[in-house]
């Protein structure tokens, strides 16, 4: 009820067991219970890429980009279960890692060439459309630090290697903060934008702070937004600091803040 109650009128949900059982059709029946009191919107649903944290770090990963085609299997598998959702709740996007992060595989000492195989990458994304397809919802790639998932790399892939596969983009502006040139992200993917993540950070930890409370320029991301002609939702996915009402009542002071630059919010 306080979401909806700080003015927010949509929600995207992350699927990871330990947060959100998807596998289960009570917990399904209740979040659909949830939304219909709230009156709040599904907006999109995130692919599950870990089966959950410990100590700020993923356990379980999955990785639909790796080079070991059972690990890439089990990770379109979880993807299946969690497209199944929108048979009962209709959300507009799924959005989709590719690969692991670069800074999860440092921690874990894992390969980079066995989870962020660029074939096996594009292999399951047209897997994914394929099945998303199937109940009406659309995919969109997260910009996220790994060389698959940079704002240019993501649009080559779209325009260049996936014919007549429908995929757009999700852009992160924390992510695309931290991997170089926010404003020069924004402009590459025009024409790809579908959805976002709206969060800040410092330069140097993807540290999922409310916007105004890091470094990104807001007023020039937002003014770069609106000249490619983004009008879709600003979705906030800012961290849990322990207190969800403070997170949300300042979340809504900085939603306020950017709909003085970004007219449509």
């Amino acid at each position: 009820m306080h979401i909806a109650a700080h003015g927010f009128e949509a929600v995207e949900l992350f699927a990871t067991r330990a947060h959100f059982d998807y596998h289960d059709n009570q917990a399904i029946g209740r979040l659909a219970e949830w939304l219909s009191d709230t009156r709040l919107e599904l907006h999109s649903l995130h692919a599950p890429i870990f089966e959950g944290m410990k100590n700020g770090r993923w356990v379980g990963s999955f990785s639909n980009a790796s080079g070991n085609e059972k690990r890439r299997a089990a990770a379109i598998a979880e993807t299946r279960v969690a497209l199944d959702v929108a048979r009962r709740i209709p959300y507009r996007f799924l959005v989709v890692h590719l690969g692991m992060p670069s800074a999860e595989i440092e921690a874990t000492q894992a390969s980079p060439l066995r989870d962020n195989q660029p074939d096996a990458a594009r292999r399951s994304l047209e897997d994914i459309v394929g099945l998303a397809a199937e109940v009406g919802v659309r995919v969109a790639v997260e910009v996220i630090p790994n060389p698959l998932s940079g704002a240019a790399s993501l649009v080559r892939l779209i325009e260049d290697e996936l014919e007549g596969v429908d995929a757009g983009i999700c852009l992160d502006y924390g992510h695309a903060h931290l991997m170089g040139d926010l404003g020069e992200a924004i402009e590459t993917i025009s024409g790809h934008l579908w959805t976002t993540h709206v969060h800040d950070n410092g330069g140097r930890r993807d540290d999922h702070l409310v916007p105004f409370a890091g470094t990104i320029d807001w007023d020039a991301a937002m003014m770069e937004t609106q000249k490619i002609g983004y009008d879709g939702v600003l979705m906030l996915e800012v961290a849990d600091t322990g207190n969800p009402v403070d997170v949300l009542q300042r979340s809504a002071r900085a939603r306020e803040r950017l709909e003085q630059t970004f007219v449509t919010f």
